[in-house]
């Protein structure tokens, strides 16, 4: 007796799932067919982004290789869309004419990107982001082209911004409301996550929205036009605005599907003989476009094709945990509050860390996390369960691992968690399935438990907890991580071998480099060029190739692009002082280029906010003042009182002292900013104390302090010396900052950077060794040396004024005529 004959309509993730889950039920029960409009294989759309970005390539996101249809007897029609199902003939057709009978059949035709109804939207070099096509086109454009705009700060928007970005295109996101992510996050979170992709790079403009889509004079798109805003140049337009459920074969073959294919609790359609899961479904009226319900949905309907017919799919209470280019996410439930609800929140912008709890009645309600996501699982658990809170709500903010008397205290988070509590949404893995598996088949790497549970493999957001539970259960045959975190996923190299090798091998290029400490990703990332650039100009001042592709977008325009896509202007104020000519020159200047804000900053400079980028080259040629560097990775500020020139109290004359200091010190570049400050007197009044280096005159000479900083989280500096000179405080200051400019880590401010080598170290190197001072200092010399005012002096290499150039008119014509 021949079996009965299934076949699948779509080769993804939720298809290919209840695909697995069948086999495991019922192996052999069917003749399958597999119908995949994409000619490949399954693979794991989660993880496109780090394919874009050039992290990972198509291998190693396929969840379904070939030759597992092959071990399973599936046929796989792949590159064969579906066109027709006569539900008459019980047959499915084919676009190439083909035709497969069913007896049961499975439709998984997830969704499709919404386009919006723009002029131009279907202009050449508009791209959707939805599937590996795509990813492809755009690596392709980023090879050919420079600028990128993306419509739609969502997740998938996001993405698309940050692997563009990380191949090196000048980004910028256009999104109608008023916070990315707006559905994930609440304001706050937001902003973190604006500001962290900023530092990146990327610009954003919020509020926006998108009129028309302009094409030049080849016909490709060659601007976007923003209401109320001058259009943007680009070369490449990706939309990333949403999804639509696909239900247009469904509704053909007169299945009821309006927002999605109708279906029960079995995931059974109008036709009992035919079932829908995934994105295309709708389910007591609701869709779901994450994977976790998309997956439990798989789970019921194998039950039932299987012949079993006891499960139940009754929806889902959907939580958010997302990883977003390499930043954990967290949401669930009411997390924006509001009226009747109590909001507790804890904020660290500099620690990168956001934490919101929502409570109506004594019981959680939402939760919205950022970069700290850990407790997600067990604030979802509180939510779902709808528990009182009342006894823990002083530690609820802290996790479960801080509730005291419950006896979870000094247990890891892993130790504390229940068998049954969920470890995986996005695969739906519980801690006890983990442990069974460990124990069971003898694991002892991430990777394997990866492999025998997918926990951790899709968005790979609960990786830390999985190996926490690896840690906790296999003991010390844990295989942990190498103890040196790598820079990125392109290498496996730490921040330390690479600065050994760029020195010990005398590397003068990224590629040289690269090759050298064989760089799996031959093209690098937004994480690692930055970094490999900084690396070799200030190992080898002169000699190796700076790369201003690898630098982020601040440091390519010399100017600090704001949250509406326009620029601040901040020329250098030797110590804060200036004179009567130059307030006039900037005023002057704010009059012609009609610069909105004119505001005094806190290092004692005046900042012009709202510069047109196409006017930047005009407004400094016009100002005749250095650059102040206020964007870059380099020396912003010596901070200044008035000292004892003009203050009776002051010991110490600290506004020369700190305009020596500036002018010294102020084409530095540097691992991260640098704040100096310089103090007349024991009162501080010039606030050195919390400075990178911080300077306070006393009776007998200098104090000198190191890795201070300001902010959230205020650090106090460090005594490192004292001196009666004011050429012992340049060559000691200097010697300090060319010691953190050849040890520092890329992003790693001074006070980090003391706290990993040791303020013993540092004063080892530049108090008590006096040949190693002077070496520093000399070596710092001789890098500044000839370092072009990027604005003013020959040759103005670093700065390509193609890039503030306005399109030709022909290219931003209005399509509308």
């Amino acid at each position: 007796m021949s079996k009965p004959r299934l076949v699948v309509v779509g080769n993804g993730m939720a298809g290919i799932r209840t695909l697995e889950e069948l086999l495991r039920l019922a192996p052999g029960k069917y003749e399958v067919t597999v119908f995949g409009a994409e000619p490949r294989p399954n693979y794991n759309r989660i993880l496109l982004s780090p394919v874009l970005a050039g992290e990972q390539d198509f291998d190693a996101i396929v969840l379904n290789g070939y030759d597992w249809y092959r071990e399973h007897g599936v046929t796989l029609r792949a590159g064969v869309r579906v066109t027709r199902i006569d539900r008459a003939r019980r047959r499915v057709i084919g676009a190439d004419g083909s035709e497969a009978p069913y007896d049961r059949l499975l439709l998984a035709t997830g969704s499709d990107p919404f386009l919006p109804d723009i002029p131009g939207i279907r202009l050449p070099g508009v791209l959707a982001y939805r599937d590996i096509a795509d990813t492809e086109a755009m690596i392709e454009a980023a090879r050919a082209h420079r600028r990128a705009v993306v419509i739609g700060g969502g997740l998938l928007g996001l993405e698309a911004a940050n692997g563009l970005a990380a191949r090196g295109m000048q980004v910028t996101v256009v999104h109608l409301a008023d916070w990315l992510m707006e559905r994930q996050l609440d304001a706050a979170a937001g902003a973190l996550l604006r500001q962290s992709l900023e530092a990146r790079g990327i610009a954003f403009l919020t509020g926006a929205a998108t009129e028309a889509l302009v094409p030049g004079e080849s016909g490709r798109v060659a601007a976007v036009r923003v209401r109320g805003m001058d259009p943007i140049p680009a070369d490449l337009v990706v939309v990333a605005v949403g999804i639509r459920p696909s239900v247009a074969l469904a509704r053909d073959a007169g299945l009821p599907a309006e927002r999605g294919i109708r279906v029960d609790d079995t995931l059974q359609t109008f036709d009992p003989r035919i079932y829908a899961v995934g994105e295309c479904v709708s389910h007591r009226g609701v869709v779901y476009g994450l994977v976790a319900p998309l997956f439990e949905m798989a789970r019921v309907c194998a039950n039932h094709l299987a012949g079993h017919g006891i499960a139940r799919y009754t929806g889902s209470v959907t939580s958010t945990r997302l990883k977003v280019t390499g930043i954990d996410l967290f949401s669930a439930g009411d997390f924006m509050g509001g009226a009747g609800k109590e909001e507790i929140t804890l904020a660290d912008p500099v620690g990168g860390v956001y934490k919101k709890l929502v409570i109506r009645d004594d019981r959680l309600v939402g939760a919205c996390l950022y970069g700290d996501t850990a407790d997600g699982a067990w604030y979802f658990r509180l939510l779902r369960e709808a528990r009182p809170v009342g006894e823990i709500r002083d530690a609820l903010m802290f996790g479960e691992t801080n509730l005291g008397d419950t006896g979870h205290q000094g247990q890891s988070r892993a130790a504390a968690m229940a068998d049954d509590a969920e470890v995986c949404g996005c695969n739906g893995v519980c801690k006890g399935t983990i442990v069974a598996a460990i124990k069971a088949q003898g694991l002892f790497t991430l990777e394997d438990v990866r492999r025998h549970t997918k926990a951790s493999a899709s968005c790979g957001s609960c990786t830390g907890l999985v190996e926490q539970i690896l840690m906790a259960t296999a003991g010390g045959d844990y295989s942990a991580a190498p103890a040196q975190k790598a820079m990125c996923g392109c290498t496996e190299r730490s921040h330390e071998e690479v600065r050994r090798a760029i020195r010990a091998q005398r590397l003068l290029s990224i590629p040289e480099a690269m090759a050298f400490l064989e760089w799996q990703r031959p093209d690098g990332c937004a994480t690692c060029r930055p970094a490999l650039n900084y690396y070799l100009i200030s190992t080898w001042p002169k000699e190796a190739v700076d790369d201003p592709q690898s630098r982020y977008i601040n440091e390519r325009a010399h100017a600090n692009i704001q949250k509406d896509g326009s620029f601040s202007v901040i020329p250098r104020m030797w110590g804060g002082e200036t004179t009567p000519a130059e307030l006039r020159r900037i005023a002057d200047v704010a009059e012609k280029y009609a610069i909105r804000t004119v505001k005094v900053t806190g290092g004692q400079r005046i900042d012009l906010l709202g510069a047109r980028k196409a006017d930047l080259p005009a407004i400094w040629r016009d100002l005749a003042m250095p650059s102040g560097h206020a964007y870059a990775k380099a020396l912003r500020t010596v901070k200044t009182c008035v000292g004892s020139e003009w203050c009776r109290f002051g010991t110490q004359d600290s506004t020369d002292m700190g305009k020596r200091l500036e002018r010294a010190l102020w084409r530095m570049y540097a691992p991260h900013k640098v704040k100096l400050a310089v103090s007349g007197c024991p009162r501080n009044c010039a606030e050195a104390g919390i400075k990178d280096v911080g300077v306070i005159g006393v009776d007998s000479g200098w104090e000198i302090y190191v890795a201070g900083n300001g902010g959230i989280k205020t650090e106090v500096a460090q005594i490192l010396c004292k001196v009666r000179t004011a050429a012992e405080v340049l060559e000691t200051a200097g010697a300090f900052l060319q010691l953190y400019r050849e040890e520092g880590w890329y992003l790693e401010r001074t006070v980090h950077y003391v706290a990993r080598v040791g303020l013993e170290h540092v004063k080892r190197r530049v108090i008590e060794e006096g040949e190693s001072r002077a070496a520093l200092w000399q070596r710092l010399q001789f890098a500044l040396d000839g370092e072009p005012d990027p604005w003013h002096e020959a040759p103005a290499a670093r700065v390509d004024l193609r890039q503030f150039a306005p399109l030709a008119a022909a290219e931003v014509a209005d399509v509308d005529g």
